[in-house]
């Protein structure tokens, strides 16, 4: 294997009906990843898709009076539409209608069977049609499906199995000699947990409906879905017809996944695979959800979030960062409008964009709009320059892991430091004093130099946003800066170019907040219905809605830094971590408690307030406490809870 290739996937995600945002989460993972590698200069395949076969599908084109594959047709298009929109640079599109698919399926199915590991026999059992799976009677829940909670039919016909059971001993065995095999590692406890309690053969022939590949040694039958769908991340590489891509690119295979599919790729695929004398993928890596309103989304809750709404509302890069930055490693994250309007006006708006701004302003008005020579330095600067010297390896590491947030988040302690390092430095006060024209040149390159190796590392997570910024700095034609070679090193961006400046690259978002998920009749409420709704409450005016509750994001917060604020008697500035990322909290209990008395503790932070700015530090939340008779006391946790973890 050339250990500079690259392969990565995303599952093929079913037509049955429109995607939603927790399907651009996981692409988005996988073009940050597929982008990440290309600036490396590693040779990457980055493979999406649509798995279109089955039951569900049949029923849902007869209802429509169409042909199955005229139904898909329609679906699929809108898949490849949002890709577009999203910004995502996949290589292929795997369809599992076409016949190069059909081509491998059938021969893979024809070696394991020719090997004695398929065999006929009748099938009893429960089918649960929406999550296209079977279910003994032990895996039911009060009847119904385990993964989905909806019905379950009682299935009886024949079908050809896979002997599974054979190989889970190798299976178990694999897992332990290659621990990178599936991430994190709670999943791969989860899995292997499973694995132990038993595995049963797989059915993977249908015949009650022809929607699907058919079996090449018995065409009444209809090859299971899973069976055929799985096998798309070979039959894309042209597994068995010579076709290079597979000796290129398979050893190097990157699934990326929902926590919900694991077990398919974990167990079936890597058993399916070793059967057939094929190496398991490298890795699976399995997310967790995107929740809304605190569940999983579906139609009939009403809570299906369109991401191509969102992104004609406020931008792909947005979107993608939000999507990237808000979900924490493996666990389940959650979005609201809120929490994306604030995150955009945060991060984005205020912290990237504004830095930017302010030093495109800066150049104009005090170095002729031209980025000038480094003068003399100071230790300030070498603070600044040891946060950008770190950075690529901390990003690479965490990019390695998988951990997106955690990686953007080391990107903004650059913006952040050099949001910091204006104001230590006062340019403004430097453009005064002739003496002072070179400690000025250095300023003003020093920050210069901290957006370009900063736009270099966002440029795999948010495309569109580095050719605004080379623009308005002038940069737009020398490449040479603008990669990843370029910023293993200080001092890369030439002097004397003119800048551009132009508009904010992320205007702060000010406009009533719309709720994307809601169907659009349910969002005009009249004034008379306000007034009325106000008359009513009169006498319950303390009262509120459970909805009004769930506005609040309360998070639990580990301080991890304290300090008094100067020439403020009543105000501490806290550093607090919410899982991957850290904001700064500034509270006013410093006549209750000394700084180091709540370093280490958890605490319980208000995380979707709007930032507000006390004696020149920025705020970004709240802390709970509780007061009475000049006493107070800051809510902690009576047990070890992770930070991050979602008051409820």
């Amino acid at each position: 294997m050339d250990n500079r290739t690259f392969y990565v996937t995303t599952p093929i995600y079913y037509p049955s009906d429109k995607l939603h945002i927790g399907h651009a989460l996981t692409t988005t993972m996988a073009d940050t990843l597929a982008r990440y590698k290309r600036m490396r200069g590693y040779d990457v395949f980055f493979l999406t898709g649509s798995d279109e076969h089955g039951q569900k599908i049949e029923r849902k084109a007869k209802e429509a009076g169409v042909t199955p594959l005229a139904y898909v047709d329609k679906i699929v298009a809108t898949f490849q539409h949002l890709w577009k929109k999203l910004d995502i640079s996949n290589d292929d599109f795997i369809r599992t209608s076409e016949e190069r698919h059909k081509k491998v399926v059938q021969a893979l199915f024809k070696k394991i069977y020719d090997q004695g590991d398929i065999y006929k026999s009748e099938y009893e059992g429960w089918y649960c049609t929406p999550c296209e799976t079977f279910w003994t009677d032990r895996q039911l829940v009060e009847g119904n499906c385990p993964d989905c909670g909806r019905p379950v039919e009682l299935v009886k016909e024949e079908s050809y199995f896979f002997r599974m059971s054979k190989y889970a001993d190798r299976l178990l065995q694999y897992i332990e000699d290659h621990p990178e095999f599936i991430q994190p590692v709670t999943r791969r406890n989860e899995m292997v947990s499973f694995i132990k309690q038993g595995l049963e053969d797989l059915c993977i022939s249908r015949t009650t409906f022809d929607w699907g590949i058919p079996v090449p040694i018995d065409e009444k039958h209809v090859i299971y879905v899973w069976f055929d769908a799985l096998t798309n991340y070979i039959s894309a590489l042209g597994y068995g017809s010579g076709d290079p891509k597979f000796e290129k690119y398979w050893p190097s295979a990157v699934h990326l996944v929902g926590k919900d599919i694991m077990r398919f790729h974990t167990i079936i695929w890597p058993i399916i695979l070793i059967a057939a004398g094929i190496e398991p993928p490298v890795t699976v890596f399995g997310h967790g959800w995107l929740l809304v309103d605190g569940g999983k989304m579906s139609k009939s809750k009403g809570n299906v979030v369109d991401p191509l709404v969102l992104i004609d509302k406020y931008g792909t890069d947005a979107i993608r960062y939000f999507l990237l930055r808000e979900m924490p490693y493996g666990a389940d994250g959650y979005y609201s409008e809120d929490a994306l309007i604030l995150r955009t006006n945060t991060d984005l708006a205020n912290d990237y964009g504004n830095l930017l701004s302010r030093t495109t302003s800066m150049l104009n008005k005090f170095c002729q709009g031209q980025i000038p020579a480094p003068g003399e330095e100071e230790p300030l600067d070498q603070e600044l320059k040891n946060i950008a010297k770190g950075l690529p390896e901390e990003v690479d590491q965490a990019l390695g892991r998988f951990e997106f947030s955690a990686a953007l988040g080391a990107i903004w302690k650059l913006v952040s430091k050099a949001n910091k390092y204006i104001e230590e430095t006062a340019p403004w006060a430097l453009a005064k004093d002739p003496s002072q024209t070179g400690r000025l040149g250095t300023v003003m390159y020093n920050l210069v130099e901290a957006i370009r190796i900063s736009t270099v590392l966002l440029s795999p997570f948010m495309p569109n946003t580095p050719a605004k910024v080379w623009a308005q700095l002038g940069l737009t034609e020398h490449l040479d800066v603008q990669n990843w070679d370029s910023i293993l090193s200080w001092g890369k961006t030439p002097v004397g170019v003119k800048i551009n400046r132009g508009e904010p690259i992320f205007p702060r978002i000010e406009e009533e907040k719309e709720n994307i998920a809601a169907p659009a009749e349910e969002k005009k409420v009249t004034a008379e219905n306000k007034n009325q709704a106000q008359a009513e409450d009169k006498e319950a005016v303390n009262l509120i809605e459970i909805e009004d509750f769930a506005k609040v994001d309360l998070r639990v917060a580990e301080v991890i830094a304290a300090k008094k604020v100067e020439k403020a008697d009543k105000l501490l500035e806290l550093r607090v971590r919410l899982g991957e990322e850290e904001r700064t909290v500034v509270a006013g209990i410093a006549l209750h408690y000394a700084p180091e008395e709540l370093v280490g503790k958890k605490i319980i932070l208000v995380a979707n307030l709007r930032p507000a700015k006390l004696r020149g530090i920025t705020s970004q939340g709240m802390i709970l406490a509780a007061s009475q008779d000049g006493k107070l006391g800051v809510l902690t946790l009576d047990r070890d809870i992770p930070s991050g973890a979602k008051v409820k």
